[in-house]
Formats: C-alpha cells, structure tokens, sequence
C-alpha cells in the first residue's frame, strides 16, 4: 500500500474503506490490489481471533491452574516489567523443565556466556556463545530493556547505567547482553529461593 501512495490509518474494517481508497494519482485501486488487500484482511482477522483465543487460554491458566508451571509463572509476574508473555515464555521453555546447578549453567543454556579468545599475548571477547535457545536470547533481551525503565532504582539497572550507560549505541547494545544474562541468573534464583533482587520492586 506504501508504495502505491496509499496511507491507511487504524481502523477495524479494511472493507468498509476500500470503496474510499485511491491510488497516489486519484485513480481507483486495481482490481487485483483490491483483491489482495481483502485475502490479506481476511488472514489477519483469523490470526487476530486465534491469538485472542490462545491468550484467553492462557490467561485462564495463570489464574486456576495449580501446576508447578503456573505457579512459578505466577511467581515471576509479581516483579515489575514482568509480564504474562515474558513470565510463560521463562518457565514452558526455559526454567520449569530443566534444573540448573549454578549460573553457569543458565548463561549457558541461553547462549548468553562469553567466548573470550587467546592467542599468545592476544586476549579479547568474541561476542556470546550463542549455543542455546535462541528464542529465550531473544526474550531475554527484550526483557533487559523493559528492566530498565521499570525497574530503574535495582542494583541491576544502576550497574547497567553506571557502565554503559554514558556510551553509545553500539557500547548499550553490548551491555543490554550482559545485563540480560545477569537478569536472567537473578531470576532463576528467584524461582528457585525465593531471592528478589536487589533493590527490584514487586507489584501492588
């Protein structure tokens, strides 16, 4: 549509419009753009209702159900910036079928460790491994980024800031991996011993 010069606002009912829409030159919209747009809609209203219905799902299980999944999703979701799609996703694909042993093994499971690289005199970082799930990276640090604007008073989102803070995209970027590992071992302890890190805010 962008590149036929047609602007589309949010609206509800894409069919209720199409008779109004017009081309970037005044002219009517072609048949078989017309024809598109409507398949399109039509596809987008059925994963609308489906993902409607796989929310309510959800949302039915975090409130009734007793599980051990449920309740550590429960958990999670009383820590700010925690919310129901984080919380799922950390304890189905990540914390409530597989036990840890230390930190290590967090990093680890979610491709978030280090690689540091020697070579005689020659020491420098590679990056992350990026060996685990790469899913729950991604989720990860996503869920970095909403830490530190909710959470801005813990001693994780302070140390964020105090070291990368003051750089510039690229240096952020990096440290919002850190972080995330971090976080993530913050939260497996949470689970597991109930520690609430430090200096983080729980839900009213």
């Amino acid at each position: 549509m962008a590149s036929q010069g047609i602007w589309l606002p949010k609206i509800r009912a894409l069919s209720a419009r199409l008779d109004q829409m017009q081309l970037w030159n005044g002219s009517p919209l072609p048949a078989g753009l017309r024809a598109r747009l409507e398949r399109d809609w039509e596809h987008a209203q059925f994963l609308r209702g489906k993902i409607g219905e796989l929310e309510r799902e959800r949302q039915r299980a975090i409130k009734h159900d007793r599980s051990q999944a449920a309740e550590k999703v429960r958990q999670l979701l009383r820590l700010r910036a925690i919310g129901p799609n984080e919380a799922w996703v950390y304890v189905n694909e990540f914390f409530g079928w597989r036990q840890f042993r230390n930190r290590k093994e967090v990093g680890a499971a979610a491709g978030l460790t280090p690689t540091p690289y020697q070579s005689g005199e020659e020491h420098r970082e590679q990056g992350i491994s990026k060996a685990g799930s790469r899913h729950i990276r991604a989720v990860a640090i996503e869920m970095a980024w909403c830490w530190l604007r909710y959470q801005p008073g813990s001693r994780l989102s302070q140390w964020y800031q105090q070291r990368f803070g003051h750089g510039g995209t690229r240096v952020r970027k990096i440290g919002i991996v850190a972080l995330a590992r971090k976080l993530l071992i913050e939260l497996w302890r949470f689970l597991e011993h109930g520690v609430v890190p430090e200096g983080a805010t729980l839900k009213a």
